[in-house]
């Protein structure tokens, strides 16, 4: 069962299409919740996902308890600079969705306090706010895949 990389309201093309590249090298599906900052058609979001659109499926929400259904049975894991859990203190498992908030904001407080379990945080120095959106997916992608043996990929 492939991973799950949900951004909610992304503002960034290039990070969403960076994330996209990423989608398309694990085998993972990007689900978007909307609105988004920037136009699907944007030319730096197709360039930074290069020619790797044709192996991302891409799911498209005006809400995120639509993902929420659409997920149902799976774990949901909420990436936030202000979650107390490590995200490499968790297991993560096939079909799971990693949940990332956008650039700007991050994930809403109101997702936070809802899912306050299920938050998780990359460590960083202090006096730094915060990673790259597409450097922060891919940090916790790649330890959801190490955990689970890099299943599928070459």
């Amino acid at each position: 069962m492939p991973m799950n990389i949900v951004l909610c309201n992304p503002q960034i093309p290039q990070n969403t299409g960076n994330i996209a590249r990423t989608c398309a090298a694990t085998g993972s599906r990007l689900h978007i919740v909307l609105p988004m900052g920037f136009c699907i058609e944007d030319k730096h979001l197709k360039r930074a996902g290069l020619d790797y659109w044709h192996m991302t499926p891409v799911f498209y929400y005006d809400d995120f308890d639509s993902v929420l259904r659409e997920g149902a049975g799976h774990d949901f894991f909420f990436a936030s600079t202000r979650a107390e859990r490590r995200y490499d203190d968790v297991r993560y498992r096939d079909g799971y969705y990693l949940v990332f908030g956008s650039e700007t904001k991050g994930l809403d407080e109101a997702l936070i306090r809802r899912f306050r379990d299920a938050c998780i945080r990359i460590p960083m120095k202090s006096g730094a706010r915060s990673l790259n959106l597409a450097n922060a997916a891919a940090i916790v992608v790649y330890e959801a895949l190490r955990q689970n043996g890099f299943a599928g990929l070459a």
